[in-house]
């Protein structure tokens, strides 16, 4: 049985449409141009259960994230996109080569889309398409921008005492050796991943297709009922979508079909940080907002295909002096 305890206030992590809008997003967005999965899959042709986590024995599925380390910080809406965006990329490349993981940090610095208070559930797919066709460059691996819980209006912790605005040495950087005599800089030649289409989609069946033909999708759920969740499947309906997480595949158990859900608050938390909520029937709200991006070029490390600017160590030669 799962251990879902009673609904508790917590904060809000996901604006509404009059916030997303106010923005300049737009609500439930798209930009798509190649034909929806849910228009040409059957339903006879979902099966009953489907991972890209294990599919035919390979795990397509990048590492899980802890939004709330070094501090707390409300920015599960980029968490989740980064992680089902990172698990397409390594679908795209068959799973071959080392995992390509993507900034959080550089959404909050630069997206404009949400904060460590809150953001838009498929805001940072708008922004990233937006910066893929306008600068021919993308959202930054985190090796070069790792996350930090912070965002400009934090002044939380160790926010206080640093800059969260959008500079280049902010989007990639690079610290040569300790000062005096060293230097902090940007990379301004940088791996990075772009995507070429994103959308909405909801329903469960909706759902289940674009997962199964293009990789994990990011939506929103009701979080209340599950912050002392320790194992199980989840049937409540929940209230409202205060929280996103990314959306892996689903399974059964028994007469119940459920989502295998990836949260952003670590493994120590629920299923090694997964969780198993009820499908078809929008248990939690999680058939209500979903999101997803179709990735276009990225930063390979692979030998024979590399795209891979090579750095010096303190990045001289990428500008960061």
């Amino acid at each position: 049985m799962a251990f879902a305890g009673a609904a508790s206030a917590r904060i809000n992590e996901v604006w509404t449409k009059e916030q997303t809008e106010a923005a300049g997003l737009v609500h439930r967005g798209s930009y798509a141009i190649s034909p929806l999965p849910q228009d040409y899959i059957q339903d006879s042709e979902v099966p009953t259960n489907f991972t890209w986590c294990d599919k035919d024995g390979v795990n397509y599925c990048t590492k899980s994230l802890n939004q709330h380390i070094p501090q707390y910080c409300g920015s599960c809406w980029a968490h989740g996109s980064v992680s089902a965006l990172g698990d397409r990329i390594k679908i795209a490349r068959k799973a071959k080569g080392i995992d390509i993981n993507l900034s959080v940090q550089h959404i909050l610095n630069c997206g404009n889309v949400g904060s460590c208070h809150g953001g838009s559930v498929d805001g940072p797919y708008q922004w990233l398409h937006s910066i893929s066709k306008s600068t021919g460059a993308g959202i930054s691996y985190d090796t070069s921008n790792p996350y930090m819980a912070c965002s400009s209006e934090s002044t939380e912790g160790i926010c206080k005492h640093g800059d969260w605005s959008c500079s280049a040495e902010n989007v990639a950087r690079t610290c040569s050796t300790f000062p005096p005599s060293g230097f902090c800089g940007p990379i301004k030649q940088y791996p990075n991943a772009t995507i070429s289409e994103y959308g909405s989609v909801s329903g469960a069946m909706n759902m289940a297709k674009e997962i199964m033909a293009r990789g994990p999708i990011s939506c929103g759920i009701d979080a209340s009922p599950i912050l002392k969740y320790t194992g199980g499947i989840v049937s409540e309906a929940g209230e409202m979508v205060d929280h996103v997480i990314s959306i892996v595949g689903w399974g059964s158990e028994g007469s119940k079909e459920y989502w295998i859900v990836r949260n952003s608050w670590g493994e120590f938390w629920g299923e090694m940080g997964y969780i198993r909520v009820e499908k078809g029937n929008n248990a939690l709200q999680l058939e209500t907002q979903c999101a997803w991006a179709v990735p276009d070029k990225f930063t390979d490390g692979m030998l024979e295909t590399s795209t891979n600017f090579r750095c010096f160590e303190d990045g001289t030669n990428c500008g960061s002096k």
